[in-house]
């Protein structure tokens, strides 16, 4: 699902996405991770609980960036986490999180499109945040995750509409491709798909979506 220009502007903005999920509370960041930030502590927030990483639960993240939802869900009774993502700066950064924070061991990173890999084995839980923004062919790559997942899959799909949609387009309007979506758009996706039920919940400006297999 990769460009050349979407995997170098991830590369070269690495540093500074790894920093939005920093500690550094001082009041500016405080009023920006309250307006323009709250979706990505909620699907955070969501995942980590609807893994329910108690039952030894192997997990994919794929889109990973600089690891923060692997590292999270390593700490917990997790059998391993497989991340994925094109960006070699946000592997790199991942890499060194696991590494610091004491769970290499469980943590497996790989560079590469998703798209292109072939998977031999399945997950129980498969993660996909933050990345669905960057996707030029959606139904493809749900297909896919759903294919490699037997329990759950999570997905967040950026809203169309309002003043901060409008933003990220002149933000993104010359750095990569940038698809954002209707509610509808995203019932339509995965209509006559492989699973048993799923739901879709607005958080902020992002709809996030439960897969239930």
């Amino acid at each position: 699902m990769s460009d050349n220009i979407t995997s170098q502007f991830f590369n070269t903005y690495a540093v500074d996405f790894n920093a939005i999920y920093g500690n550094n509370h001082n009041l500016w960041n405080s009023f920006i991770n309250l307006h323009f930030r709250k979706s990505m502590k909620l699907r955070l927030f969501k995942t980590l609980e609807g893994c329910n990483p108690s039952d030894n639960a192997k997990i994919i993240d794929i889109g990973c960036g600089p690891g923060h939802y692997c590292v999270a869900l390593a700490k917990k009774n997790v059998d391993s986490i497989t991340g994925v993502d094109f960006a070699s700066e946000m592997i790199e950064i991942a890499q060194q999180k696991a590494i610091s924070e004491g769970v290499e061991a469980k943590c497996k990173f790989i560079c590469n499109d998703f798209m292109t890999i072939t998977f031999n084995e399945t997950f129980d839980y498969s993660i996909v945040m933050g990345f669905m923004d960057y996707v030029d062919d959606p139904e493809a790559l749900i297909e896919k995750v759903l294919s490699i997942t037997s329990k759950k899959a999570f997905f967040s799909f950026p809203l169309d509409g309002g003043f901060l949609a409008w933003k990220r387009k002149i933000k993104y309007k010359n750095r990569c491709k940038l698809f954002l979506y209707k509610y509808n758009e995203i019932e339509k996706l995965f209509e006559n798909k492989d699973f048993s039920r799923f739901e879709i919940e607005k958080i902020s400006r992002d709809a996030f979506v439960t897969i239930y297999k």
